[in-house]
């Protein structure tokens, strides 16, 4: 098949920027990452708290993580073709802006109602951040650091999802759930600035049309990429989402201690994003591979082993170092099977990573509100082991 090309709109690209100010720049998109993840996964450790002021089941307040995956599936291939000719620093700063009003709105909202329009106003701007921004290394440091500066801006993607939870928690337990939306919105609008001072205008250089999603759609590893992100992240955020009544109600944990248990867990992510990154160049598929099987392992077991505190953190802590490699090593496979169209494929991760979030939280939810906590972590479990089916299948096939 030949070479998939993006399409250009006529715009010069804008010239490297020196070193300094260009990593400054960086360093203000992977920040804007970092706000859009910890936003997305606040909800997670909050869940029982906001379920109890808005008297909705553990369920239903998981539809806080349902609705902006589906949405930022939806936005990243839309707004990154009707947005083709916009100034991508302005796009931006719109998209911080709109993370910005969220945050308050759910900090502020009266009813569950409000609070679900928020989570509305952050799924558009996943996925327009997400795509906008994921692209733009080449373009804010000479050639020879875009490589570097690419896997700086994808940092924020793991330190966010690990990170986001405990860190919300924490601030909940301590001051309330309203008070951690609120310091979300306040670190927001701080990127806010630093976008607007330190990013330099970015006119369109190239535009990734539908057409070109089509044609990577057509190609098989595309489409084997696709379907193990849906299956692992299904996986992951199927049981993680729920993982804060698990600890309630079957290990008996008390706040302070779920809190303790989430940041162990957060800091064991940080540790996978950094062994995964250092493996994923040589083998993107093992990575991967060996990262489904360890969420099986943690997942199957903690409805046996983690009704003990000793039990429960040590499979936190396997599942932390495992889902921490798990949007690195899917982000490189997809980035390798359409070398050509990196902008596209960074949109197809981005859609199908969304939409598969919001999957799995639903599904959750629907388990967890007719059966319990640890058939949610059997679920998981049970999904995660057809990833480690499915990559052994293709090796067959492919030997």
């Amino acid at each position: 098949m030949p070479a998939l090309n993006p399409a250009s709109v006529h715009d010069r690209p804008s010239s490297p920027q020196p070193s300094r100010a260009g990593w400054a720049a960086v360093v203000s998109v992977t920040l804007g990452i970092f706000a859009v993840v910890t936003t997305e996964i606040l909800p997670i450790g909050l869940l029982t708290s906001i379920g109890a002021d808005f008297t909705v089941s553990d369920g239903m307040a998981g539809r806080m993580m349902t609705m902006p995956g589906f949405l930022a599936a939806v936005a990243a291939p839309l707004v990154t073709t009707a947005t083709a000719r916009f100034d991508r620093r302005l796009m931006l700063c719109a998209f911080t802006l709109l993370l910005v009003l969220s945050n308050f709105l759910a900090a502020a909202a009266p009813g569950y109602g409000l609070v679900l329009v928020s989570r509305v106003m952050v799924g558009i701007t996943i996925g327009g951040f997400w795509s906008i921004g994921a692209g733009l290394a080449e373009r804010l440091v000479p050639p020879e650091s875009a490589g570097r500066a690419t896997a700086v801006i994808f940092s924020a993607v793991p330190l966010g999802s690990v990170l986001g939870v405990p860190a919300g928690t924490l601030i909940g337990d301590l001051a309330g759930w309203r008070t951690a939306f609120t310091v979300m919105g306040v670190l927001t609008a701080g990127v806010l600035v630093m976008l607007l001072r330190l990013v330099p205008p970015l006119p369109p250089v190239r535009a990734t049309r539908l057409s070109v999603l089509g044609g990577l759609l057509r190609t098989t590893g595309i489409r084997l990429a696709l379907l193990l992100t849906f299956l692992v992240v299904l996986a992951h955020f199927g049981a993680y989402t729920y993982v804060t009544p698990f600890l309630e109600r079957v290990t008996h944990a008390g706040g302070g201690t779920i809190t303790a248990f989430l940041l162990l867990y957060g800091a064991a992510g940080v540790l996978g994003n950094w062994l995964g990154g250092a493996w994923v160049v040589r083998r993107p598929r093992t990575v991967l591979g060996l990262a489904a099987g360890l969420i099986a392992a943690a997942t199957l077991l903690l409805p046996a082993l983690g009704r003990w505190d000793a039990g429960a953190v040590t499979l936190l802590l396997v599942w932390g170092i495992a889902y921490g490699a798990v949007p690195v090593a899917s982000q490189t496979w997809f980035s390798r099977a359409a070398p050509d169209a990196p902008e596209a494929a960074s949109v197809l991760f981005t859609a199908s990573f969304q939409a598969t979030i919001s999957a799995g939280a639903l599904l959750g939810g629907v388990v967890l509100d007719r059966t319990s906590p640890s058939a949610v972590m059997l679920l998981g479990g049970g999904i995660a082991l057809l990833v480690v089916l499915a990559l052994g299948a293709a090796r067959a096939t492919e030997g």
